[in-house]
């Protein structure tokens, strides 16, 4: 059997960034008004400071007006709502994003709904929930990351999805849930599956599309894989690699990749894969938000 092809996502991040940034010169030229994009980090966890710095370099890149709010850990979450509420208010931020996870002591479902819906731009509000459920993504803002998803699937293998089995493993709301309503707006027949799914591996086996976002690495082995699917790998997890020294670690996802790429028709790696797009989605959403905060007619989609 021959190997999958590697579905690039770096590339393909770039082409939608570029897009963005054309769109958001385009926007500024007509207008005077950069897309306005804050972002809002508590505390000092290591990860979330490197992707703080990524969102912050790639709006910078696309053009954005962008703030950082770079908070103690210890803020007080009055304090932390009261800065939500000034954002929610101020006319150059047309985005509003909090970075994940809080300090235990922030409730974070309490934060995430004072976010203005429009300003969603992580689209985790309850209101674009609902509208993306009720099918009406046109309105919505879509969560990044099954965006993204979404649009490396239609560069592999075209616009139409129409008719293919899709199973999503994971039942999350950031990621599993959001991603199983997108495929089924582009007609797919979708499964959510999880880890306590009776005998996962044929539920697998079944689908043209596989989407892995159950958050365990290399779960998903290559013989689930049915020969030719598409294979869309969501997992971020670090596993020891004593093999590079003592203490180290890599990157691995959701899925079994050496032994996937031998069963797939097309297959994301880890990392280069979806994690470049949710970002670039994060900026399709800033500039989408911008836009119907001016009241200007939307512009053709990116996926």
């Amino acid at each position: 059997m021959s190997q999958a092809r590697i579905i690039d996502g770096k590339a393909i991040a770039a082409s939608v960034r570029d897009e963005i940034s054309s769109r958001s010169a385009a926007l500024f030229e007509a207008s005077g008004v950069r897309p306005g994009l804050a972002v809002v980090l508590v505390g000092e966890d290591p990860a979330s400071q490197v992707y703080v710095r990524n969102k912050d370099a790639t709006a910078a890149a696309c053009g954005f007006h962008s703030v950082k709010h770079t908070l103690d850990a210890d803020t007080s979450e009055a304090d932390l709502l009261d800065l939500i509420g000034q954002l929610n208010e101020d006319a150059a931020i047309h985005g509003i994003l909090v970075q994940l996870p809080l300090p235990g002591h922030i409730d974070e479902s309490k934060v995430l709904r004072l976010i203005k819906p429009e300003k969603d731009v992580d689209g985790f509000h309850p209101v674009n929930v609902g509208l993306l459920t009720a099918g009406e993504r046109d309105t919505a803002l879509v969560p990044c990351t099954p965006a993204g998803s979404l649009v490396l699937l239609k560069r592999t293998l075209g616009d139409t999805l129409s008719g293919m089995n899709a199973v999503v493993i994971g039942r999350s709301n950031i990621v599993g849930k959001p991603m199983a309503s997108l495929l089924l707006q582009e007609s797919c027949t979708v499964t959510i599956a999880h880890s306590r799914t009776k005998d996962l591996p044929s539920v697998v086996r079944a689908a043209d599309i596989v989407v892995a976002a159950v958050g365990r690495p290399e779960m998903v082995r290559g013989d689930w894989i049915k020969p030719g699917a598409t294979v869309i790998d969501v997992g971020i997890n670090r596993i020891p690699a004593p093999e590079r020294g003592e203490g180290k670690n890599r990157l691995v996802g959701d899925v079994a990749f050496d032994e996937a790429v031998g069963h797939a028709g097309a297959i994301t790696p880890v990392p280069g894969g979806v994690g470049p797009m949710t970002i670039a989605m994060l900026m399709a959403n800033t500039l989408t938000a911008a836009r119907r905060q001016l009241g200007l007619a939307e512009e053709a989609a990116l996926f």
